[in-house]
């Protein structure tokens, strides 16, 4: 069935018999009507039901209510409407960095029928360049303040691009109505294309439905964070990143909550904002929890009740130097851009220190072997999810019918499972290292470093050797570099083998002022190997 006149990204979805979308029909939460734009949901209701006046979205310098958001939204939705040849179904990329008028333009898109494609705000042109060929984007909205790299973008597919937050969109918008009747859309059609991280040839466009958009709010929040309306969220990921849209657009939208955005966020900022602005629920990556940690003391933070990290695995001492902190538990979760979210997380009543956690509402998780097969408990095996989203890649049957293997998810990571169901990463499937018939995870080798007392920051990737098969090699930033020397090399070598088992050493290391990462906060591996 074809829900937009422009068909281009329902004409490339999967055959569903190669999605892994499975249905909880028995939860009533899971079920939406068969017309349904999202936004009405997340934005208009809280119009309709009085709440026009509450607080939406804050920054260091202002305060949108829903109905600032409502109305600027719509006014936006004008814009592509009536001006800029915009045809229901139409891909739009979004470049900004974190801030309300973002917010507003991802609304105005899918008010006006169109299909969101958010980027990261520290892409180059190149970059850009691919994802605006592979999705084929007609339209373009940019922050004034990205306006650079995007002058160096051409493409014949685009039509219009327009800058935002200066005062000539101001102009523009204003001209229109802010009521707008919102396209009517089906819950299965697209509502975002999001591109994931591939180290080799071009990205992969996974697509999530106007229905998977809500669903994954009555799953991981409801499992983990039981938001009220007097919430405020925070966090650093990009909305450009699924985990930031989540946790700092949708998460608190549907609850009638509030999100506090920071445009550059760093430690420092996120807690003058949890102290200035009473914030309650805070996400990042465990990188930045390991530094809030060294910085907490400095700061009030009684106001913040939750925490929660993703992006990649948070070590166990990372968790216990927050926890003896704050007396905060943070909440581990894991997430995928073809999932949209998190699906395995822990909450207060369900947490092991060290465990990602369970299957959260909406899911189930398994162990498997190659084959397929379920594993035993306590053995390490590729994860399997299937549940109320799944992997829809746009245009690559070959790379779905990888990830997507006898109806379940095949996520890319290797987990085990125990026997009270909680689920412990071990490694990122290619992140095994092989060495003289030992299998090494680098986050366990990673985990034993952080402990030294000398060490802030480390990054293990598996070296090429003629003998061994592959080496160890550990990239560490000191917290004191003037201490780099071989001695120390050879202190951290005989410390680990005290520590660990003996074969997991690192044979090779190298000390480094800082590890290569993404702008979610992920270490790049592959550029270290």
């Amino acid at each position: 069935m074809t829900y937009y006149q422009d068909s281009f990204a329902e004409d490339r979805l999967p055959h569903i018999n190669i999605q892994a979308q499975y249905s909880f029909s028995d939860l009533p939460q899971f079920q939406f009507p068969e017309v349904l734009n999202c936004v009405d949901y997340l934005l208009d209701r809280h119009i309709r039901e009085g709440r026009g006046d509450t607080p939406c979205l804050r920054t260091f310098d202002e305060l949108w209510t829903y109905q600032d958001l409502f109305n600027k939204a719509n006014q936006i939705a004008q814009l592509l409407q009536h001006d800029l040849e915009f045809i229901p179904g139409n891909r739009v990329l979004i470049r900004s960095a974190n801030n309300p008028l973002m917010v507003a333009c991802w609304f105005g898109v899918l008010k006006a029928g169109g299909i969101v494609v958010a980027t990261m705000p520290l892409l180059r042109a190149k970059e850009i360049q691919t994802i605006v060929e592979c999705a084929e984007i007609s339209h373009v909205l940019c922050h004034a303040d990205l306006a650079e790299e995007m002058q160096l973008v051409h493409s014949p597919f685009i039509k219009h691009l327009t800058y935002f937050g200066n005062a000539d969109f101001d102009y523009i918008t204003k001209r229109f109505s802010t009521n707008n009747n919102n396209y009517p859309t089906h819950r299965n059609a697209v509502a975002i294309i999001g591109f994931t991280s591939g180290t080799t040839g071009l990205p992969k466009m996974t697509a999530h439905f106007h229905k998977d958009i809500l669903t994954i709010c009555e799953a991981f929040p409801a499992y983990s964070l039981q938001p009220k309306p007097t919430d405020i969220f925070t966090g650093s990921p990009p909305l450009g990143f699924t985990f930031g849209l989540g946790g700092l657009v949708l998460f608190p939208l549907y609850y009638g909550a509030s999100a506090f955005l920071i445009e550059k966020p760093s430690p420092d900022l996120l807690l003058q904002a949890i102290q200035e602005h009473k914030i309650t629920i805070c996400f990042t990556a465990p990188t930045a929890w390991r530094v809030i940690t060294t910085k907490v003391a400095e700061y009030d933070i009684r106001s913040l009740r939750k925490c929660v990290s993703a992006g990649e695995t948070l070590p166990l001492k990372v968790w216990q130097d927050w926890y003896d902190a704050t007396g905060l538990k943070i909440i581990d979760g894991i997430g995928a851009t073809e999932m949209l979210h998190i699906f395995i997380a822990s909450n207060d009543e369900n947490m092991k220190p060290g465990a990602t956690g369970k299957a959260v509402t909406g899911y189930e998780a398994k162990i498997v072997d190659d084959l397929g097969n379920e594993l035993p408990r306590n053995t390490p095996g590729k994860l399997a999810v299937r549940g109320i989203t799944g992997c829809k890649y746009i245009d690559r049957e070959e790379k779905q019918r990888d990830y997507v293997q006898n109806c379940w998810n095949i996520t890319g990571d290797v987990f085990q499972q125990d026997e009270d169901d909680y689920f412990w990463f071990i490694a990122r499937g290619d992140d095994m290292i092989i060495s003289s018939g030992y299998n090494i995870a680098a986050i366990e080798v990673e985990s034993v470093l952080l402990q030294h007392e000398t060490i802030v920051e480390c990054a293990v990737v598996g070296l090429p050797d003629e003998e061994r098969g592959m080496l160890v090699c550990a990239n560490i930033v000191l917290k004191d570099p003037s201490l780099a020397s071989e001695d120390l090399k050879n202190n951290l070598q005989h410390w680990f083998k005290e520590n660990a088992a003996p074969y997991k050493y690192p044979r090779v290391i190298y000390f480094v002022d800082e590890l290569p990462k993404t702008e979610t906060g992920k270490i790049q591996r592959f550029k270290l190997k």
